[in-house]
């Protein structure tokens, strides 16, 4: 499908095999000098075909066509190693390549989440069976590394990159002041909620997810174009239920480790989920991986906070309240 929002600016869809996201928006802005493709697709025949595609269909030719891509996710990068050509220009950010730069696999990850209550065995064969795994990048061009606050122009529209930690460390928003268009990746859907999820106990994502929410929040705007599902207006509407969200997941929580300490897997396994399954155990591996991975975004969120402790016991690292009742929606 391709839809035309503006002059010279169209969302190409791009599908996403195996995915419960369904697909990607890809957007495309043509330009007499070069166009730019922002974001991409994993690398599968079908996003592939579809992206060649929509081009074709609008008259964009990949050898004058260069790339931004908001984050690191396979959804949105790992079609980029099928697209570059050599006159290509690949705009990342810094956060999320020094990612790449010192990648040593998953295995860390896995060790990681054993920690934290999560299977280790059942963990390594869904990691191997997912998408994001399965259709990766299968090279990484050169990328050239954009700043908070840099500038970006193709033909009539002119970005400003607004580095939205969070959902990534290094997530990149594009917003055109001119037009008041944000194009806003996986930092602000419109009917789910982005996966906020901690894998160190060095980063606070939740945290940074909130400010950069905040960071969006004033900015001008008309029109919302986002990384899945459908295109929407009202971004601070939007803002505001995120926010509210997020703060009604610190008191299920809370409201969780009541009388008990738990680790991250067993604390995941008692919020509650937008998945149709019978039970906790019915959930699909991968998606119980990341309802963990959210469930201890929110609790580093509140241990940073000093509202729960952690201790360690038989190797796995659980959390408890700390005495005393606080409002976690008021820091």
């Amino acid at each position: 499908m391709i839809e035309q929002i503006e002059s010279n600016l169209f969302r190409i869809e791009i599908p996403l095999p195996e995915s419960p996201l369904k697909y990607l928006n890809s957007y495309v802005v043509r330009s007499p000098e070069k166009n730019l493709i922002i974001d991409t697709g994993l690398n599968h025949p079908a996003c592939l075909a579809a992206m060649h595609s929509g081009l074709e269909e609008i008259g964009v030719s990949l050898d004058r066509t260069d790339i931004f891509v908001t984050h690191l996710h396979a959804d949105h990068f790992s079609l980029v190693s099928e697209l570059a050509t050599p006159d290509t220009t690949v705009w990342f950010n810094r956060p999320d390549a020094e990612i790449i730069e010192s990648w040593e696999g998953l295995e860390w990850m896995v060790a990681y989440s054993g920690l934290h209550g999560f299977p280790e065995g059942r963990l390594r064969i869904a990691l191997d069976a997912h998408p994001g795994s399965k259709f990766g990048s299968g090279w990484i061009p050169d990328l050239n590394i954009l700043e908070d606050g840099a500038t970006i122009r193709y033909g009539v529209y002119s970005f400003t990159c607004i580095e939205t930690p969070g959902h990534t460390m290094g997530h990149t928003c594009l917003y055109e002041p001119g037009k008041k268009i944000l194009i806003s990746g996986d930092h602000i859907l419109i009917d789910i909620t982005p996966n906020i999820q901690c894998w160190s106990d060095e980063r606070d994502p939740l945290k940074e997810y909130l400010e950069s929410l905040e960071k969006v929040y004033d900015l001008d705007v008309d029109l919302v174009l986002p990384g899945h599902r459908r295109i929407f207006y009202d971004h601070r509407r939007r803002i505001r239920e995120l926010r509210t969200h997020h703060h009604h997941r610190l008191e299920e929580v809370m409201g969780i480790l009541k009388y008990a300490s738990l680790s991250a897997y067993a604390t995941a396994s008692m919020m509650t989920w937008d998945l149709k399954a019978e039970s906790w155990d019915a959930f699909p591996v991968a998606q119980q991986w990341f309802a963990t991975g959210e469930a201890l975004a929110h609790l580093q969120y509140l241990e940073k906070a000093d509202l729960i402790r952690r201790q360690t016991t038989n190797g796995t690292v659980v959390f408890s309240r700390k005495d005393g009742e606080r409002n976690t929606t008021n820091e």
